[in-house]
Parts: C-alpha cells; structure tokens; sequence
C-alpha cells in the first residue's frame, strides 16, 4: 500500500480525505499535517510517497511547502487540494512546480481514488 500524507487546515476536510484513502484499500495515512511547514517536517519523519496538499493555509501556504519539497524530495509526488475548482494563476503555478495533479473540494471519493491511483 502506498503512504499518503494529508495537509490541511480544516479538520472535517482531512478526515474525509483520510476516510477515503483508508477506505480504498491501497493506500494508508500516515499523518494529517497543519500547515505547509509541518508536512516538511512529517515529509521527513513519515515518508510518504504521495502528498495530498491543501493550497491555501495559514502559515505555510501549500504553494510555498511545494517548492520546498521539489528541491528536497525528489521521488515524493504531490497533489494539491484546492477549493478553487482548479482554475487560474495558483493551479498553473502549482503544477509547473511539479504538483502532479490537482483535486477539487468538494471532494468525490472516485475521482480521488482515480487521481491517487494514476501516479
């Protein structure tokens, strides 16, 4: 099973984000972080092998963890998690910062699970 670490704020949207990946089967949860500077950290101590990454945080902002991470992590795959239906500036950022792909609140646990499964 793969490790998938999950990065948000909100914590209704990281449960349900972890209800789905625990329920799928293939992957695990190995930690729900805060803020961008915690999944470094937990980047660090955990190892996961996918990141699920909320975009706008207070503190670190998923967008600056995501840089950091690139240069870091180089076999870490990072998906951003967004409200923003994946239009503009942000998306077109995230994915040029090598996010490998993007998921919309709110969430659809099939088209998570696709998303996941492709990388």
């Amino acid at each position: 099973m793969k490790k998938v670490l999950v990065v948000d704020d909100s914590l209704s949207v990281a449960r349900l984000l972890e209800k789905i990946i625990a329920e799928s089967g293939d992957f695990t949860c190995v930690g729900h972080a805060r803020d961008g500077a915690e999944a470094i950290k937990m980047n660090h101590t955990e190892n996961p092998e996918i990141i699920c990454m909320d975009m706008n945080m207070p503190g670190m902002d998923g967008l600056t963890a995501l840089r950091t991470l690139s240069v870091m992590d180089k076999e870490v795959k990072v998906v951003m998690v967004t409200s923003l239906g994946g239009v503009g500036d942000k998306f077109t950022e995230a994915l040029k910062l090598g996010a490998k792909n993007v998921i919309s609140k709110p969430f659809e646990a099939d088209n998570v699970l696709r998303i996941l499964r492709a990388l």
